[in-house]
This record gives structure tokens, sequence and C-alpha cells, in this order.
């Protein structure tokens, strides 16, 4: 697949215009007070508006929100370059050669796909099984990624009664929880037995807690609308009804 003829001049203006903007003499006085901790909140919400834009499957929107994100890795290069520390450049020519390397059955010689994590931990050797899972990942993700991380190394139950029995337990020292701290501390716990056992059953506990995020809300605005301006003064039985009424309306999953 030939590469499309207007990427690299596109590529070259964006650059441009994110030097332009952090010119220490001409540029804008937002862009050029920025560094990589200022920034990296930005980055993650682009990530996010992206994530959300696929699940609306909202092309226009993906679009846009690609080119939010995309904006974040050049300015991250830029203040880089600035630093003199890498480029832009360097940026792609970095992650190209990873990925040639990674895919020896498709750029090289090799027969078979090797296995994907071994690659990785071939190239940065770390400390510890659990080292370089990004601290900064949503709690849930580095929940999932943290336990596959143990299981390489055979730490892990052979099936899903094992975090099943977990979540019980986990359950009862939660109810027994007599400070706000042991509450946090025995909820934290609770909370990531809930992620063994959703790991086990092969689903991504972020991406189903998304879902249900979106259903709560979908439900939720689907009550608010039928009962108006009542609904803030119905009981809790009454918004029940309501509840249970939303949920009947819509589809059945597939």
């Amino acid at each position: 697949m030939i590469p499309d003829p207007a990427l690299a001049p596109a590529m070259t203006r964006l650059a441009a215009v994110m030097a332009r903007l952090r010119d220490p003499t001409t540029g804008c006085d937002w862009d050029r007070a920025q560094d990589f901790a200022s920034i990296a909140p930005y980055t993650i919400e682009e990530a996010y508006e992206v994530a959300d834009a696929i699940a609306r499957g909202d092309m226009a929107d993906l679009r846009e929100e690609l080119g939010d994100l995309l904006l974040q890795v050049v300015f991250h290069a830029q203040i880089a370059t600035d630093a003199g520390d890498f480029t832009l450049a360097d940026v792609a020519r970095g992650i190209a050669d990873k990925m040639e390397r990674r895919h020896p059955h498709i750029f090289g010689d090799a027969l078979v796909a090797p296995d994907w994590e071994t690659s990785k931990a071939a190239e940065k050797p770390r400390a510890g099984a659990l080292a370089g899972v990004a601290a900064a990942l949503p709690a849930l993700m580095r929940a999932d990624k943290l336990q596959r991380r143990a299981s390489r190394t055979g730490f892990d139950w052979p099936d899903a009664a094992g975090p099943r029995a977990k979540i019980t337990e986990e359950l009862a020292e939660f109810a027994a929880a007599a400070t706000d701290a042991e509450r946090t501390d025995e909820g934290g716990d609770l909370l990531f037995a809930v992620v063994n056992l959703l790991r086990h059953a092969g689903v991504d506990p972020e991406v189903a807690l998304r879902g249900a995020n979106a259903k709560f809300e979908r439900r939720f605005a689907a009550m608010e609308a039928a009962a108006g301006d009542a609904f803030a003064g119905l009981d809790l039985a009454a918004k029940e009804a309501l509840w249970d009424a939303a949920k009947a309306a819509e589809p059945p999953r597939r």
C-alpha cells in the first residue's frame, strides 16, 4: 500500500505551525510557556476523546480528534527539539524502526511471527515483571496490565473460580471495614478482584465500565424525559419503575 503523497507536506506544515507557535520571539505566549508536564493532561484527554468518537461511530469527529491527538505528539516533540533532546523525525523514525523490528515475518526473512511480549521484553530488559506499567494509566486498565504481567510469571489462578472466591472474600472484608481508610483499602481490593474475574473471562475492564457508564447515562436520560419536570419529586419506587421501563425499551443485546 502506497502512502498518501499528501502526507509528507501535511506533516511538514503541521510541524512548521508548531515551531512557529513555540518561536521564542514571535510565538504564542501560551504555547511557549508549556512543558511536558503541563500538556500531558491534554494528551491523555485527547486520547479519550478519540476513543469516544470511535465508540460513537462518528467518523467526522474521529478525524478531528485524531488531529487533536496528533498535535499533542507534535507539541511534545517540539518541546524536546527546543531543549535539544530529540526531534519529531526521531520520534517517527524510532517507531517505524520498532515496528519493522517486531514484525520480521513482514519486513524480514522470518517465517513465523514472534511473540509480541517476548520481543518487547528483549528490547527493554526490566528490573521486575511489573516494571514499566505506566502509573498514569486509568486504574482499571493498570490493574489489568499488572495482573497480566504477573500471570506470565505463573502467579495466577488456573481458572475463574479463584477470582470469584476472592470477590466473595473481599466483599466480606469491605463490609467489616470500620473506618474510611479501611473502606478505601478494602474497596480497592474488591475492585482489583473484579478486574481479575473479568480478565479470566477475556473482558477488558475499562471497556466494560465505559459501556456501563454509557448505559446508565442513556437510561437515566430516558427516565428524565419520561417524567419531565416531575422527575425530581418522584419517590424511589416511581423512579425505579421508570428505570425498568427505560431498560425494557432498549433493543435486545446481540
